[in-house]
C-alpha cells in the first residue's frame, strides 16, 4: 500500500508564504501522479494542483494559479506545495493525493491514495 506522509503545515499571515511536503513512503514505486486538494468547514473537497509522475507537466485551479506552485523531486516520491501571496480564503486543510495521471486526479473520484491532511490558517 501507498503511504502519503505530509508535512508543513500552520499558521502564517496573510501575504506570506508556507510549503507543504508529501512523501511516498513506497520510495521504489515512482509512476503516480500527485496533487492537492482543500477542504474548509462545511465546504466540499477542493482541487488545488497536480502534476504528473515525471514532474513535466502540471494543473493548478484558477483560484491559487500564480500564487501556488506545485513541483516533484528528482526521486518522483515527493511532491511540494509552495503557497505565496497567502489570502485568508486559503485557510482549509490541505490534503496529499496521488492517482494514475495528473489529468484525471483533478477529479477527487479518480483519486487513489489520500494523505492525513494538514491544517493550513491564513490569518489578517
Amino acid at each position: 500500500q501507498v503511504e502519503l506522509i505530509e508535512s508543513g503545515g500552520g499558521l502564517v499571515q496573510a501575504g506570506g508564504s508556507l510549503r507543504l511536503s508529501c512523501g511516498n513512503s513506497e520510495r521504489t514505486r515512482s509512476g503516480l501522479a500527485m496533487g492537492w486538494f482543500r477542504q474548509a468547514p462545511g465546504k466540499e473537497r477542493e482541487f488545488v494542483g497536480s502534476v504528473s509522475w515525471d514532474g513535466t507537466t502540471t494543473y493548478y485551479s484558477d483560484s491559487v494559479k500564480g500564487r501556488f506552485t506545485i513541483s516533484r523531486d528528482n526521486a518522483k516520491t515527493t511532491v511540494y506545495l509552495q503557497m505565496n501571496s497567502l489570502k485568508p480564503e486559503d485557510t482549509a486543510v490541505y490534503y496529499c493525493a496521488a492517482g494514475r495521471s495528473s489529468s484525471s486526479i483533478r477529479n477527487a473520484n479518480y483519486v487513489n491514495y489520500w494523505g492525513q491532511g494538514t491544517q493550513v490558517t491564513v490569518s489578517s
